[in-house]
């Protein structure tokens, strides 16, 4: 399948940006970023149609329109500000997203899903207490943008509860990965630098966003296949 063997050169380019991230050559970034997300695009254009198919490639879209925005942020402020739109549109997009997937015959259990939604509240809490002293002028979209990540972790947390298996799983540590990933940079920008910080950010980014695609392309799995 098509869609299968770009997954798959996504994976292998990953590991190689990567290990070009760890050794330092973080100048490669404007040649090689860029290629990363349209892979796994392709997996998801060449893939059989289901109905979220188009709302999925959106989101992976804003996504890169982010990537390549960010990669200019040593040159003024407002490529920061306008990659952080970029990434609130993609993360919005994935929490309609997420409620679009087939709620199955799955009972949430109402004290699990109160019990992580109160976890959900205490990161977003405990994130900006931290980061708010810092953020000077970027107080509010800051704030906007830790919580929409919040709130699509909790779309993907209530999917985990209702929706099939391994799909639901795989949405889901996505999402925890995604999140872990925009903490890492914030922390790293906006209070304490990070050692290695690229690595780490691109690291969990890349991987959230593969197991996302993928969970969302098991969650739409026909029976017969």
């Amino acid at each position: 399948m098509k869609n299968s063997t770009f997954f798959k050169i996504y994976i292998a380019f990953s590991l190689f940006y990567l290990l070009i991230l760890f050794l330092g050559y973080e100048s490669l970034n404007l040649f090689l970023k860029p290629i990363l997300i349209p892979l796994l695009g392709f997996g998801v254009y060449f893939y059989r149609k289901f109905p979220s198919k188009n709302t999925l490639l959106t989101a992976l879209l804003f996504s890169w329109i982010g990537d390549v925005i960010l990669l200019f942020t040593d040159i003024a402020e407002i490529y920061f500000i306008l990659g952080l739109v970029a990434f609130l549109i993609s993360h919005i997009t994935y929490c309609i997203l997420f409620n679009k997937q087939i709620k199955g015959t799955i009972k949430r259990n109402i004290a699990v899903f109160g019990i992580g939604s109160i976890l959900i509240a205490c990161y977003l809490i405990g994130m900006l207490s931290v980061l708010l002293p810092t953020l000077g002028d970027l107080r509010i979209p800051v704030t906007v943008y830790a919580s929409v990540i919040s709130i699509m972790l909790l779309f993907a947390f209530n999917g985990f509860l209702i929706w099939k298996k391994p799909g639901n799983a795989y949405v889901f540590l996505g999402a925890i990965v995604f999140v872990l990933s925009d903490s890492i940079l914030a922390v790293n920008k906006f209070h304490t630098p990070i050692e290695k910080s690229s690595f780490f950010i691109m690291l969990t980014y890349l991987v959230a966003q593969y197991l996302i695609v993928v969970g969302i392309l098991k969650l739409n799995v026909k029976k017969v296949e």
